[in-house]
């Protein structure tokens, strides 16, 4: 019994940390509304801003209550902080300017019966000209192509095993795994096949930071799709209980820092050469049509990218606010991407600093050729908007960008079926690659 009730506790606080990571906040009872004094949120070098706050509680406009900001530029510690009261139901804060390309935020802080309420507002100062910090190797081609060859002397060894429960009229459900970077290293995921005899585009689905298990895209691969969704760690992805649990806050704790002093044994390394391996294991399948394109938020919208960047066979790819963009801004002054283990400089060694140069999403984005969809927001304090507009601008590629100015570390609706309906449109438009 208490077993039971533990198993059931920590799976509320996994659910729980998932909706927090991918879905919409919830409503609260007092809302801090931030907002800039452009519509467009967008601003020159050397215009000044002016955000305005606005305090509600079920709805209705608050007065007299005390206002805490800060004023700071993306990820940096606040320059400018203060405490003003509303009155009439308003507050304007003059935030001065930025003199370069960024991003400027303001957040505004509430306590309201003993508990405090934050809003934020983030403007962006000529974002489109943002350029990426990170410098490209000599050899990241060279290495990047040495370590798929060595990847690929494995055999890939694939096993499929059916989930009969998952299988719906129009679609078989299982779970797979095949081999990746060396001995006994294996990838896992949850493939989807259309019953109906035919062949079929393929969206390779990335998988977000953390450890967990995965469903599968029936719904989505009954509309004509073959789709495998991936996990990256080595481990089946459909065992019950708690292990992932344990695993995040055990042996895999912290794994995005796993050797990253060295190229050639860091996390990431097989992670990539795993995600090449999903193309393989793909290409095996007698209902492909070659068709394929990649599809992540997070840390799976940073590998979205990089396999885009690292295999021809990749045809097109949907990323959400992506991770592991320009990792070493903070090293010049400026904004790093997730994981920001390059925020404490003690981790600034000269080892990390070359590393991570053959692992940022903007080198791989440097070699992107094709199409892309790609969409994040303003206030994603996980994955900040300088890193990830450093990346989306240094693309040469046809690309849509959806910009939901308003988004944290999560998507709205709209976004999730923009995207869906981007790549599903995508590949069924393009002629079959038989």
């Amino acid at each position: 019994m208490i077993k039971s009730v533990r198993f059931l506790l920590l799976l509320i606080a996994f659910v729980s940390m998932q909706i927090v990571a991918w879905g919409q906040p919830q409503e609260r009872l007092v809302q801090v509304r931030v907002t800039p004094d452009h519509t467009n949120w967008l601003y020159k070098p050397g215009e000044k801003v002016k955000f305005k706050v606005a305090v509600l509680k079920c709805n209705i406009p608050q007065d007299n209550l005390e206002v805490r900001y800060e004023i700071s530029e993306d990820m940096m510690k606040p320059h400018q902080t203060g405490k003003q009261p509303l009155k009439n139901e308003k507050l304007e804060i003059n935030a001065g300017t930025m003199k370069k390309e960024g991003f400027l935020r303001c957040r505004a802080f509430v306590t309201c019966q003993g508990r405090e309420y934050e809003g934020v507002a983030t403007v962006g100062f000529s974002p489109e000209k943002l350029q990426p910090v990170t410098s490209l190797p000599a050899d990241f081609l060279e290495f990047w192509k040495s370590t798929k060859e060595t990847a690929e002397k494995w055999a890939l060894e694939p096993i499929m095993t059916l989930l009969p429960e998952r299988c719906t009229d129009k679609v078989n459900v299982y779970h797979v795994s095949f081999a990746n970077n060396d001995y006994a290293s294996r990838m896992y995921g949850i493939l989807c096949v259309p019953k109906a005899s035919g062949r079929y585009p393929a969206i390779l689905k990335v998988p977000g930071a953390g450890i967990r298990s995965y469903n599968g895209e029936a719904e989505r691969a009954g509309k004509g799709f073959i789709i495998l969704e991936i996990g990256i760690h080595g481990i089946p992805v459909n065992m019950e209980g708690d292990v992932y649990h344990r695993l995040y806050n055990g042996a895999l704790k912290n794994y995005h820092s796993f050797n990253m002093d060295n190229r050639d044994k860091y996390y990431y390394k097989r992670v990539y050469t795993g995600c090449v391996r999903a193309i393989d294991f793909i290409y095996t399948l007698p209902q492909f049509n070659g068709n394929l394109a990649t599809f992540g938020g997070s840390q799976g919208g940073a590998l979205s990218i990089v396999i885009a960047g690292l295999d021809v066979r990749v045809k097109g790819l949907v990323a959400f606010y992506p991770a592991l963009c320009d990792v070493a801004g903070y090293a010049h002054g400026r904004a790093g991407g997730w994981p920001h283990m390059l925020k404490d400089e003690k981790n600034r060694t000269p080892e990390k600093m070359k590393t991570i140069q053959y692992f940022d999403v903007v080198n791989f984005a440097r070699q992107v050729k094709v199409p892309g969809f790609y969409t994040f927001g303003y206030n994603d304090m996980v994955c900040p908007p300088t890193t990830t507009y450093s990346a989306y601008n240094v693309i040469n590629a046809p690309k849509e960008l959806f910009v939901a100015e308003t988004t944290a570390h999560y998507a709205y609706a709209e976004q999730w079926s923009a995207a869906w309906n981007w790549v599903m449109n995508f590949l069924k438009d393009k002629p079959k690659n038989e």
